[in-house]
């Protein structure tokens, strides 16, 4: 059984039992967050499409909040002697799904 949920701006396939990583989210570490907008699930087979979304909900854990990988941003002219380098880590949440209920 999998669904499509809608997670801080972006969309998910998720599965119960899942740890995945998403944008930070306004919760502490160890709260119990419910996500409500449901777009699809399939259970077996048995598929529901949202018209946009389901009654269904989807049921989480907050595991940890953590900074994600480096990532360089380098610019450059050619020929004007124009270049700057940057950093960026991403905040991010680590959450578990515990099931998808509705």
């Amino acid at each position: 059984m999998y669904a499509i949920v809608t997670i801080a701006g972006q969309q998910f396939k998720v599965e119960e039992g899942q740890e995945l990583f998403v944008h930070r989210l306004a919760a502490s570490e160890g709260d119990k967050i419910t996500f409500d907008e449901v777009h699809l699930v399939d259970n077996d087979g048995k598929v529901q499409i949202g018209t946009p979304t389901l009654k269904t909900k989807v049921n989480a854990t907050v595991l940890e909040h953590l900074k994600g990988e480096k990532v360089i941003v380098f610019k450059k002219k050619r020929r004007k002697g124009y270049r700057v380098k940057n950093g960026h880590r991403q905040y991010l949440t680590k959450i578990k799904i515990q099931g998808i209920a509705g």
